[in-house]
């Protein structure tokens, strides 16, 4: 059973450091929640240190420069881990060959591939087509609406060629305001499904989270084995991988499931006990939002 929290703060002293997602956690992909935003600040406040780990395709800079202009300011984070940086440096090293089939959105996702300085001796990464490629990187859907499955006559040719699949972003879906999207994780579940190989660098896997822990380690004053605590709204993801990486998790209900925990400001116990056990993941702590 997982306990139900009112606050943050009713925990937040037994931790050094947050690994908070961002997505339907701080912000709903148009604006920041104020409370959320205020939990950060205040865990800060009190010595707390947060490392925002989102399963974003961008650089962290460039998440950085978004949050804020939804409302969430630099004062209620430490660092930030994408699953783009993670998956960038997969890239310019050369795990999907050079030629690669671009999946995403122009220009919003045209910061993948700027260079990045801590890879030495980078490949040069080339956008080719399809028939073209060594290799596949997907940043997302072209058309976040449309239905997966227009894709199979796609996968199936980059099966055929043995192509890699690099998924910069594993969530499948968000929900953008009141609008729910496909994500990368939906095109790589697909791809897999149909005997492809995907290859994964945010959440819920290990990259990720090692990316975090080495963000938070160059901050000043860190400790060599921190209390971690991931907070999220992801069952398969934030709070799997906390799960997998054996650290406390943080459930906030009323992100992707508040559906299915009938979280209107709480999760109702039953559901929530319904809905972790059918997922087969419990979280340590569960809360309708972040504050």
């Amino acid at each position: 059973m997982s306990q139900i929290v009112t606050t943050f703060a009713e925990i937040s002293n037994q931790y050094d450091v947050a690994f908070v997602d961002l997505w339907g956690c701080v912000h709903n992909g148009i604006t920041a929640y104020p409370d959320a935003v205020a939990a950060l600040q205040g865990y800060r406040a009190a010595g707390g240190n947060v490392v925002l780990v989102t399963n974003s395709p961008r650089p962290w800079d460039s998440v950085a420069k978004q949050i804020a202009e939804m409302g969430a300011p630099d004062d209620c984070w430490d660092a930030i881990a994408t699953s783009g940086d993670s998956a960038r440096a997969a890239m310019f090293r050369g795990i999907v060959g050079e030629k690669v089939y671009f999946m995403g959105e122009t220009p919003r996702d045209d910061d993948f591939f700027k260079p990045l300085s801590i890879i030495k001796n980078p490949v040069n990464i080339q956008k080719v087509p399809l028939d073209q490629a060594e290799g596949i990187v997907c940043c997302g859907p072209f058309d976040t609406q449309a239905d997966v499955d227009v894709n199979r006559a796609d996968f199936l040719y980059a099966k055929s060629k043995g192509l890699k699949l690099l998924c910069a972003n594993p969530d499948i879906i968000v929900d953008r305001g009141e609008t729910r999207e496909w994500c990368a994780g939906a095109l790589a579940a697909l791809y897999t499904e149909m005997g492809g190989e995907s290859l994964y660098f945010g959440k819920p896997h290990p990259p990720i989270y090692d990316l975090a822990r080495r963000r938070y380690a160059a901050l000043s004053g860190s400790m060599s084995d921190p209390r971690i605590i991931a907070i999220g709204d992801g069952i398969r993801t934030d709070v799997l991988g906390g799960q997998q990486e054996d650290i406390d998790t943080l459930f906030i209900t009323g992100g992707l499931s508040a559906a299915e925990t009938k979280t209107a400001e709480q999760p109702d116990q039953d559901a929530l006990d319904a809905y972790i056990a059918s997922e087969m993941v419990t979280p340590t702590y569960s809360i309708g939002f972040l504050r």
